[in-house]
Parts: structure tokens; sequence; C-alpha cells
């Protein structure tokens, strides 16, 4: 290190990182007229960010989508026919209230899902099967097995699959990672990864389900619960008012993972990057309140530990690496290390285009060029069942009260049955991987 510019040194080890892939920031993905067309799947709050993110790239077109509740589909078209008059393009947007049209459509390219995660498999799994790359909001998957199967899908129909978790293209985490992995902090000992809480039993009040809102079709694979307006934020559109809040299915266990699916893909995913296990995971998952176990804790196979605790007052949602020689605080905006050679020379940060961090440009950029050059782009499917296996394990160990035992390798529980119920769960009939 004493020999090299940290600029240098930074340039020289972003191809020895595991599990690292370029991170161009691109002006250009390719000739205009060699266009890229995408339909996008839910059309919620999380779609309006990406869809001017992906129109903003030269050559990548939003041509339809699909939702279950009318007036989304009505504020989506609206919002790219108008969009499309703006710039003087004749682009026609086609809207649906069943996915399967999309995909259907030997027009589209590619589809983004923004739905909820009880959808994510089959939607993702239809699509591969269908010959679309696939976008896939995070986490991958709401059970493991279904991750299983999302990878083999991917793989046997030589599809491009990207998983957003966005903070892989970000300048902070990327040299975080670079730094822990090289051992410019020594061994590591532990990671602070704070994400937040559990998900809590379905308690929201039955209303009324509006009348151009497809429940059943909302729920699909899930077994059934009643419509509350948290679930699937109301909008308007005369007089306009989008989404005042993100939807709630994910704070809920019979809807979601709580913050441990929805903020650990992102902050648990860097954790196990920092730590080269990206193709691996924890040996062992202790709950919070067992032993002397506070917090929720990964065991890896190095001794390793990540915990799910906060490394400040404020309970940033981040990471903090601890090593031996050092330690590293990196989050959505900031990075603070123990020593000034942890930093990059000087700031790098990328651009976002003026979108939500949500919805960076960089991440979308990677993913059109990995559709261009057909390969794995920053976040593959297998990172993505990594990561999101190991935050439904954590869910798994809370809702047993006592720690869980994992094998990395064989990508399954050690000698557990009871734990094994939980590999996968039951749909509702008519629903099927």
């Amino acid at each position: 290190m004493k020999n090299i510019s940290r600029r240098k040194f930074l340039q020289t080890t972003l191809a020895g990182a595991a599990g690292l892939s370029m991170l161009p920031h691109l002006k250009s993905c390719g000739s205009p007229n060699d266009t890229i067309r995408l339909g996008f799947i839910g059309l919620g709050q999380q779609t309006l960010g990406l869809m001017r993110g992906f129109n903003s790239i030269p050559g990548v077109q939003v041509v339809s989508g699909a939702d279950v509740y009318g007036i989304k589909r009505d504020r989506f078209k609206h919002l790219l026919d108008n969009y499309y008059d703006e710039i003087g393009e004749n682009v026609r947007v086609n809207t649906y209230e069943d996915y399967r049209q999309i995909l259907d459509d030997r027009y589209v390219d590619g589809v983004v899902i923004c739905t909820p995660d009880h959808w994510h498999a089959i939607q993702a799994i239809d699509a591969c099967r269908a010959g679309k790359d696939v976008y896939l909001e995070k986490p991958l998957t709401f059970t493991i097995h279904e991750g299983v199967e999302v990878v083999r899908a991917v793989r046997e129909n030589n599809i491009v699959l990207g998983v957003g978790s966005q903070q892989r293209s970000d300048i902070n985490f990327h040299h975080a990672v670079v730094m822990a992995q090289s051992g410019a902090i020594g061994k590591i000992d532990r990671i602070y990864a704070y994400v937040g809480d559990f998900p809590s039993p379905y308690n929201l009040p039955e209303e009324p389900v509006p009348a151009d809102l497809n429940w059943d079709l909302w729920l699909g694979p899930n077994p059934y619960v009643h419509y509350n307006p948290r679930l699937n934020p109301p909008i308007s559109l005369d007089p306009v008012q989008n989404e005042t809040f993100w939807a709630e299915w994910r704070y809920f266990k019979e809807t979601g993972g709580g913050f441990i699916t929805d903020w650990g893909a992102h902050n648990f995913d860097i954790a196990q990057w920092a730590l080269g296990e990206d193709n691996g995971g924890p040996v062992e998952i202790i709950p919070p309140g067992h032993g002397d176990a506070q917090y929720l804790t990964y065991v890896y196979r190095n001794g390793a530990r990540v915990l799910n605790r906060p490394y400040d007052d404020a309970f940033t949602r981040g990471v903090k690496i601890w090593g031996e020689n050092g330690w590293i605080e990196v989050s959505r905006g900031r990075y603070d290390a123990s020593d000034d050679s942890l930093f990059p020379e000087e700031e790098e940060l990328r651009g976002h285009g003026g979108l939500p961090y949500e919805t960076g440009v960089p991440h979308l950029e990677d993913f059109i060029m990995a559709m261009r050059l057909r390969r794995d782009p920053v976040v593959p499917a297998e990172i993505g069942n990594r990561t999101a296996a190991t935050c439904i394990l954590g869910n798994i160990a809370y809702e047993l009260g006592r720690p869980v035992n994992w094998d990395p390798v064989r990508h399954y529980f050690v000698d557990d049955p009871e734990a094994e119920k939980y590999y996968h769960r039951e749909y509702r009939t008519g629903y099927q991987l």
C-alpha cells in the first residue's frame, strides 16, 4: 500500500475481488437503432422510477405494462404516452391485467418485475420459459426453494437475469468491498449490517376492494388474506396523487419477510459480498434472545459473524466491517473508515441521473449492457438466490426461536426436519412453479 497510490490500488483490485463484475458508467448502451423493448410487470411506486431510469438509457424503450389494478395501468400508459409525445417518438404502449400477455408479445425483449415477493418466482420462471430477459426486484424470491428453481430456469433457458440490489453498483459499497477483500483491514471478525425488524402477523382491518382491483389475481399463489389499502396504496389521476407510502405487504409474515428480507436483500448482500460468500452463505443462524445473542447473528465458515445491529445511534441502515487492523462504515451517500488509506483518493460517486437512489441508473445500465453482450449482470440469479436464502433463514430461526444450522454447499438445512418445513410453502389451488 505504501508503494502504490490508492487510485491505482482500487483499479488493479477491481477484477480480482471475488464476485465483482465491471461497473462502467455508460453514456450509451449501444446504437439507439438496436432498440431493447421492455415490459413491466407490476406498476406501483417502484415502477415509476425504474421506467424513467430505463427510458433514459439510449436504445431502450418501455412499451408495455401489466397490473391487477386498473388505475395503475391507466397511469402507466398516460405517463408513457406523454413521454413519447414529448420526445417525438411514435411508440405504442400496451397494458394488460394478466402479465402473461406481455410474455406472449414477441415485440418485448425483456421484463421488469416489480410485483410483491410472493409473485416473483412464478413470474420470473414464466418469463424465462418465454425467452424474456428479466430484471427482478429484490429479494429474489419468497421461499428458498423458489430461488433454486429461478436459478435453474435462468440457466436452462439462457436468460440474463439481474436482481435489483443496486447497492452493488454504488461506488461507496463497491470500494468498501474491495478494501475488505484485499485484506486492507486485515482478517474480518464481524460485520454490523443493520436492516430492521422481523415481519409481524397480519393485523390490518378488512376494507372493501376497489372496483378496478382484481384482488384474487393480486393474491395469486399466496394464501388468502383480506384486502386493506395499506397492502396496495391507492392513487388518483384527477387530481394526480401518487402513492404516499410504500406498500406494506412486505412487513407481514403472511405476505412478506419484513425488513429482514426487504433491507436484508441490500445490507446482508453487501456483508456476504465483503466476506467472499457470494457462492456460499452462513453455517449457523442464531435468533436474538437465544443464549447471549442480542441481535440476529449469522456465523460463517471462517468464524466471521454478521449481526443485524446498528453501528450508530441513528440506526442507519448500513454496513460496518470490522477487521483486525481497522474498520469501514458505508451506507447510502456516506463512507467512513478508521484510516485515510481506506478511502478512495478522491470522490468518485456515481450520479443517479436525478432519480431516487432506488432507481439509480448505473445499475440499470449494467443490466442493459448484460442483455446486449449476453453476460451476467452485477447481481445475477445465483447471487440473488444466496442473499435471499440468507434473509429467509433469519426469519426461520426467529420463527423457531432457536439456532438453525445450514450447509451452504448443499444449500440446505443440516439434520433439521422442523426447519425443512419452511423450505417452501403451499400455494393456493391452481398455482405451481
